[in-house]
């Protein structure tokens, strides 16, 4: 089932399972009202009126991403599509939201805007929709709300490798090239100076470890094993952050490994507060035994 509009052409539709016409945004300083223009049985697309309608590629690649994400990491709720909202000269940037989340309906939305055009399918405009694909992944994957790694990782580590293996899996060869030469000279300064998060750290996990499918067991493991409580349905919510000994243990958990070394010579010794992570990990390994390897 698909089913492209053109405006002026919505109103004769009769699915009962199409998203609506028309959603009104009612989010930080976005206000605008916003029109379907495509929506098959995993994405929505929707446009303010200054986006292009000519311009139809985010319905295509948004729609395969989603696939793989759903094949890869699981259900996100409910409602299988994701909702893909695109701003054109207006609100620079983007944003997730999850069906956890009342401040947008309960939708997984990517929320998309720039001062620049959409025409081209890749480069920033590629990569802006992956990013906040993937925050959806991190913070609602296996039926948990929250990323307890999201103040290890920040906002965009994760995204690094995540990427990379969504562009790989799918086949984008030129646009996987670009990104692991970019990403692997990417130079961070947390948790010290010099960190090289994808280069040090990511890509030899993935690499060395199953790739998607190491990625895949970090997330599995925290469902299983990291606090959380219940929210009713088959839902969850974490109720903490990891520290970084317990990061550096459920990754070792998913690559089936001990990673004690690999995060010692791409992190040192001490966390992002000063603190011997490793501590963390000799208790980590006593508190989370059963995440093994």
């Amino acid at each position: 089932m698909a089913n492209e509009e053109q405006p002026g052409e919505s109103e004769g539709n009769d699915d009962p399972d199409a998203p609506p016409l028309t959603w009104r945004e009612h989010w930080f300083e976005h206000n605008q009202l916003l029109s379907r223009v495509y929506y098959d049985d995993d994405v929505a697309v929707y446009y303010d009126e200054d986006m292009e309608r000519s311009i139809t590629w985010p319905q295509r690649i948004c729609g395969e991403i989603w696939r793989y994400v759903k094949q890869v990491y699981g259900d996100f709720g409910d409602d299988k599509r994701l909702f893909v909202i695109m701003h054109a000269g207006k609100y620079a940037g983007g944003h997730p939201s999850t069906y956890f989340d009342a401040s947008h309906d309960y939708r997984n939305v990517i929320d998309n805007g720039q001062m620049n055009s959409w025409a081209d399918s890749s480069g920033w405009n590629l990569d802006i929709l992956a990013h906040e694909i993937g925050h959806i992944v991190e913070g609602a994957s296996k039926h948990v709300h929250r990323s307890p790694a999201f103040p290890i990782w920040r906002d965009s580590k994760w995204m690094e490798i995540f990427q990379y293996d969504v562009y790989k899996q799918l086949g984008w060869e030129a646009e996987a090239e670009r990104w692991f030469a970019q990403m692997n000279s990417t130079v961070d300064d947390f948790p010290r100076a010099g960190t090289r998060w994808f280069r040090d750290w990511f890509f030899p996990i993935y690499r060395d470890h199953g790739e998607t499918k190491v990625l895949n067991a970090f997330f599995e493991l925290l469902a299983e094993h990291f606090p959380k409580r219940a929210l009713g349905g088959g839902y969850y919510q974490y109720t903490r952050d990891l520290n970084f000994g317990e990061f550096v243990h459920f990754w070792s958990g998913a690559a089936g490994v001990s990673l004690r070394d690999l995060a010692r010579t791409a992190f040192g010794d001490l966390d992002q507060h000063g603190r011997n992570w490793q501590e963390q990990y000799e208790q980590a390994i006593v508190d989370f035994a059963g995440v093994t390897y």
